[in-house]
């Protein structure tokens, strides 16, 4: 599936054909995506809460043209706040506030099917687009853990299984929403004394296993008419999931090799969904550690990995392998007795990903935790911007992505490195922009807005019934039509 950059891969509104670059998202982790990074001298340490230190890398990230900006979330807390910034800002929140001080890049926020409803988060992502100008994003995830469970009155996490079959009504009832109004229903005719056509919003009435909402929205339809629909799960229902609704995939690969592999998985998938296998972008994380030199650029990394709290790093890692901490040495390889992804409820993906990595290279816990101090199995990357550029430029080309997931290190130096020295390189390759083409996330992505179910598509005449397969089908129609 190799490609390069002089096709055709969308649209913009008035029909002229876009050149097919790659796609760059600026994950934005408080001060860094190192466990570390808030240590060192230049970092700052307070960042996690101050939006003028958001609304900086926000900035720098429009400066280099990236497509987005990525914030994270779960709720609950995060790791030990004895140890590492743990406090944290609600991202759609945040975001809006990223809005007022940017004007084209996109902003995407994390936000759980498991602990919200439907017509609140609809509300939100609407409210951002309408805010944004028509950037916002929606990652959505299904949200593991007794910790955060029992933040909601429950006792432990739902089943890995349940958990999706709950995201897929919760996308199909917020996708009926955001369409109960349609484009053209607000014509604030003063003479007439009517602001809104009663006849083009509607109720949805849906009915479902795990939702019942009337509806319609109360937030007209969005500049987008959806906010992108992210997605960052790589079991294999987070697979069947992303292939059937996402339109851009976070993901997690350590070698080239499992790059192509999932993305020929996820983009098959897709079409057995009837979609277009463009019209799903594939974005593996990297976290780059730049320098002027090779050596300085490992220099740097070895002296995050020094600063990382070996027995606290421990800790996490037992947690997270499900296994006593006791049972791990830091000095000798993981133990042979450990967990199946199947008996792992939340993460399967990484969990594998991270017994997979330390099985091949024979890491022992040590390096281990110094391997997923900088990305939590993303894949770490030291070198100058040009072998930077040359790992992404060989992913890409190779048919393992469409795009990536930049996740600097240390923040903010790590984000304006890479945009300031590798995104040049890109240019100059012709793998990149140099200037927004659209105004919309959607546009700098290269993705139709959506469709409306109820007033565009040829099925906006059928009731939607209660509980009925349909639902499913219309719903994700409108995901993929005209794709």
């Amino acid at each position: 599936m190799s490609r390069t950059s002089e096709h055709a891969s969308g649209r913009t509104p008035a029909g002229t054909p876009v050149r097919k670059h790659l796609h760059l998202n600026a994950f934005l982790m408080s001060v860094g995506h190192h466990e570390a990074a808030w240590r060192l001298p230049e970092s700052p340490a307070r960042g996690g809460t101050d939006i003028a230190h958001y609304q900086n890398l926000a900035r720098i990230a429009e400066r280099g043209k990236l497509d987005s900006v990525f914030l994270a979330d779960s709720p609950v807390l995060f790791g030990d706040p004895g140890r590492r910034p743990s406090s944290k800002l609600e991202p759609t929140v945040l975001l809006t506030a990223l809005a007022a001080v940017t004007e084209r890049i996109g902003l995407i926020a994390t936000a759980s099917t498991s602990y919200n409803e439907p017509f609140n988060l609809a509300r939100r992502f609407a409210s951002l687009d309408h805010v944004s100008g028509g950037r916002a994003g929606w990652n959505i995830v299904t949200t593991a853990g007794a910790e955060a469970a029992r933040n909601f009155g429950l006792d432990d996490t739902p089943l890995h299984h349940d958990r999706y079959e709950r995201a897929a009504e919760f996308v199909e009832v917020a996708t009926k929403l955001w369409d109960s109004w349609s484009d053209d229903a607000v014509i604030a005719d003063k003479d007439r004394g009517v602001h809104a056509l009663a006849d083009r919003v509607r109720r949805v009435d849906h009915r479902g296993a795990y939702f019942r909402v009337d509806g319609p929205l109360n937030v007209q339809r969005s500049p987008q008419g959806y906010p992108l629909l992210v997605q960052a799960g790589s079991s294999e229902d987070g697979k069947e999931f992303a292939a059937r609704y996402a339109e851009a995939v976070f993901t997690a690969q350590q070698t080239l090799e499992d790059g192509i592999a999932f993305y020929q998985d996820v983009k098959r998938r897709a079409v057995a969904f009837g979609r277009d296998p463009d019209g799903i972008k594939i974005l593996p994380g990297i976290v780059p550690v730049i320098g002027d030199t090779e050596a300085e650029a490992r220099k740097l990394d070895a002296e995050l990995d020094r600063l990382i709290s070996p027995e606290y790093a421990k800790r996490q890692l037992a947690q997270r392998l499900r296994i006593a901490p006791e049972d791990l040495d830091l000095d000798s390889e993981l133990p042979e007795e450990v967990p199946t992804e199947d008996e792992i409820e939340g993460a399967k993906s990484r969990y594998t990903l991270i017994l997979e990595l330390a099985r091949r290279e024979r890491l022992t816990v040590r390096r281990l935790i110094g391997r997923l101090g900088g990305g939590r199995g993303h894949r770490t990357f030291a070198g100058t911007a040009e072998q930077v550029a040359d790992t992404i430029e060989h992913w890409y080309e190779s048919g393992a992505a469409d795009g990536f997931n930049i996740m600097p290190a240390v923040l903010p130096s790590g984000l304006e490195l890479f945009v300031d020295r590798v995104v040049p390189i890109l240019r100059e390759r012709g793998l990149f922009r140099s200037e927004y083409e659209g105004t919309t996330l959607r546009e700098h992505y290269g993705l139709p807005r959506p469709v409306n179910q109820y007033f565009d598509a040829p099925t906006a005449e059928v009731e939607v019934g209660a509980g009925e397969s349909a639902d499913a089908g219309r719903s994700a129609a409108a995901l993929v039509d005209a794709r």
